[in-house]
């Protein structure tokens, strides 16, 4: 589901609903060759930019694709939010990244892309949903395999893994951990509603599959930048005062 062009409540909704979301030029132009003051003006109703609050949340409840109003406690929410959480540490990451000129950067937001993806298809729980949901909100395997693609590549060139490797080399590698973090918690969030039949499969998949790469990448960008990865040494406690 292409909804990576619309950030968060407003995108989600926006993609669900079929609209498209015109910068203000383009809302404004007629059909091919009419111009200037012969060319249809909108009306004040339909000028008028929405609203960001709905107020339809107020006491705690919220609504899924299908209709159906939840706690927003649920599990469902629960899984959305982390999402959320972990695309916004992507971003962040993503930038730091770019500031140093890594080429990585366009494969961090189409995984952003893909998280949307992941949260149209939690939006959407099975036990509510028409099969016409399904078929807007169903989320391919394809990610996987590509995210699959990306961590071999990446791998071959890494020196091989031969102790534990703390959170560290450097700001931009030490943000892809926090990103590696969120993402398992995501996962762990997803697996309760994959097991309850509630969910695809393949978005428990991506998350796992996701932690592994942010992982790998971690390690690349800190080779590429010369940065040292630390290493986890047992502290001795008989040589602690």
């Amino acid at each position: 589901m292409a909804a990576c062009v619309l950030g968060g409540r407003l995108g989600l909704r926006a993609a669900f609903s079929g609209c498209c979301l015109l910068h203000p030029r383009f809302q404004s132009r007629g059909p091919p060759g009419v111009e200037g003051r012969d060319r249809p003006q909108p009306s004040s109703k339909t000028s008028k930019p929405p609203k960001i609050y709905t107020k339809t949340g107020d006491k705690g409840f919220s609504s899924t694709f299908t209709g159906e109003r939840r706690p927003k406690d649920d599990q469902v929410f629960e899984a959305l939010g982390t999402a959320d959480e972990l695309s916004s540490a992507i971003g962040l990451a993503r930038e730091l990244m770019a500031e140093k000129g890594h080429p990585f950067t366009e494969e961090l937001q189409k995984v952003q892309c893909w998280l949307q993806d992941v949260s149209s298809a939690l939006a959407t729980p099975r036990s509510s949903a028409r099969e016409s949901h399904l078929k807007l909100t169903a989320f391919p395997a394809g990610p996987v395999e590509q995210l699959e693609q990306w961590i071999d590549v990446h791998s071959c060139q890494l020196p091989p893994l031969t102790a534990f490797i703390l959170p560290s080399g450097g700001r931009s590698s030490a943000t892809l951990h926090i990103c590696r973090a969120v993402c398992r918690r995501a996962e762990r969030r997803v697996v309760p509603l994959v097991q309850a039949g509630e969910t695809d499969t393949n978005v428990a998949k991506f998350l796992n599959r996701l932690s592994d790469y942010l992982f790998t990448l971690a390690r690349r960008v800190a080779l590429q930048e010369g940065q040292p990865e630390q290493i986890y040494k047992k502290n001795d406690s008989s040589n602690q005062a």
